[in-house]
C-alpha cells in the first residue's frame, strides 16, 4: 500500500494522486469538447470569446455546465503530466546516487523507446477501429511516418495532421525531454528561467488566435513553464504547512480563472493549474489519494486507449443523450485500460 511521507516534496500516493487527476481531466475534455454545444477550450491559441462563453455558462447554469467545465478546463491535465515529469526526472537523474548518468544518445533512446512502446499499442487499435466506424480518418503517408517517429508536432498544420489528436502528446514529450537532457539537467535555476523567458517571449508577441502561436503551443515552447515549475520545485521546494497548501490551492482555482480572460495572463495559467493540483492533493485526506492512485497507475494506459473508446461512444451523446454517452465512455476507458496496460508491459519486456 501507498503511504504519505511528510517528509517528501510529494510522496508516491500524491503523485499517483495528480496523475489520476491530470488523466481524468484529459480524457473527459477530450470526449466532452467534442460535443457541439460545449464550450471549447483555449489550449493551443486564445479567444477571449470563449472565455466569455464560459463566464455565461457559469452565470446561467444549466444540466449542461459539467460538460462546459470539462470541455473548457479539462486539457489542464497536460501541465500537470508537464509538472509531473520534471519532477520524477530530477527525483531520478539528480537525487538518486545509485542511478548512472546515461549519455545524451543513449538518455534520448530509452525515453524514445518508452514513449513508442505506449504509442504503438493505442495507434494500432485505434486505426482499427478508426477504419470500421463511421468518420474514418484519412491519413497521408507523411502523416503516419511522422507518427511512427514522433515528430508529427513539428510538420505544418499539426492539428489537421496529428490523428487521434491526443496522440501530440507523444511528440511534445520527446522534445521536452531532450531540452532537459541538453540544457536543463543538473543546471542552475538560472537556466530554467532563462528557457521559460525565451518561451514567453516568442508566444507574447505572437497573434493569439494565429497559426504561429497555434505551431509554438503544440511544441516545447508552449510547455516549458509547468515543466521548468515542477523541474524547480523538485530541487528547491520545501515541505509547507497544511495553511499555506489551503491559502496557495485557493488563490491558484481564482488565478486559473480569471487569468484566462485575458491573452498575456492566460500564458502563466498553467503555473496556476499546477500549485492548484498539488495543492489538492496535499489538502485531500490520506486514504483519498491511496485511492486515487489506483487511477493513477493506470494513466498512461487510458491515455493511449481513450481515443478509441470516444470514437465509439461519442455518437450516443451527439444524439442527445448525452450523460449517458459520458458514463458509458468513463466506463470502457477504465476497462479497456486495465487491458491496454497488460499489452503495454508485454510489449516493453519483449
Amino acid at each position: 500500500m501507498l503511504k504519505i511521507n511528510n517528509d517528501q516534496l510529494l510522496s508516491r500516493a500524491e503523485c499517483s494522486a495528480l496523475r489520476a487527476i491530470a488523466i481524468a481531466g484529459i480524457v473527459l475534455h477530450n470526449y466532452c469538447h467534442w460535443l457541439g454545444f460545449a464550450v471549447k477550450e483555449n489550449e493551443y491559441t486564445f479567444d477571449k470569446g470563449r472565455s466569455m462563453g464560459l463566464m455565461q455558462a457559469l452565470l446561467e447554469p444549466d444540466l449542461n455546465l459539467p460538460v462546459h467545465l470539462l470541455s473548457f478546463f479539462g486539457h489542464y491535465g497536460v501541465p500537470v503530466f508537464l509538472f509531473l515529469s520534471a519532477y520524477g526526472l530530477v527525483a531520478k537523474y539528480e537525487h538518486t546516487p545509485h542511478v548512472p548518468v546515461p549519455d545524451r544518445v543513449s538518455f534520448m533512446r530509452t525515453h524514445f523507446r518508452k514513449l513508442f512502446d505506449m504509442m504503438i499499442v493505442g495507434f494500432a487499435i485505434f486505426i482499427m477501429v478508426d477504419a470500421i466506424t463511421p468518420g474514418a480518418h484519412r491519413y497521408a503517408v507523411p502523416d503516419i511516418i511522422g507518427q511512427m517517429l514522433l515528430l508529427n508536432n513539428l510538420m505544418p498544420n499539426p492539428d489537421k495532421v496529428i490523428w487521434p489528436g491526443p496522440y501530440w502528446f507523444f511528440g511534445l514529450m520527446l522534445q521536452i525531454y531532450a531540452v532537459y537532457i541538453l540544457l536543463l539537467r543538473r543546471k542552475g535555476w538560472q537556466t530554467a528561467v532563462a528557457v521559460v523567458a525565451v518561451c514567453w517571449a516568442l508566444q507574447v508577441g505572437c497573434d493569439p488566435q494565429g497559426e504561429t502561436l497555434n505551431r509554438l503551443r503544440y511544441n516545447f515552447i508552449g510547455s516549458m513553464l509547468p515543466f521548468c515549475a515542477g523541474l524547480l520545485y523538485a530541487r528547491y521546494g520545501r515541505p509547507m504547512s497544511h495553511a499555506f497548501w489551503a491559502g496557495t490551492t485557493i488563490i491558484s482555482y481564482i488565478a486559473v480563472i480569471l487569468f484566462g480572460l485575458n491573452f498575456h495572463t492566460w500564458l502563466w495559467t498553467p503555473l496556476f493549474v499546477c500549485s492548484a493540483a498539488v495543492g489538492t492533493v496535499k489538502l485531500l485526506p490520506v486514504y483519498a489519494n491511496i485511492k486515487l492512485s489506483h487511477l493513477g497507475k493506470l494513466s498512461a494506459a487510458m491515455f493511449v486507449i481513450h481515443p478509441v473508446a470516444r470514437k465509439i461512444f461519442i455518437g450516443i451523446s451527439r444524439r442527445g443523450d448525452v450523460y449517458t454517452g459520458l458514463l458509458l465512455y468513463i466506463i470502457a476507458c477504465v476497462a479497456l485500460a486495465w487491458a491496454t496496460r497488460i499489452i503495454i508491459n508485454k510489449v516493453k519486456t519483449r
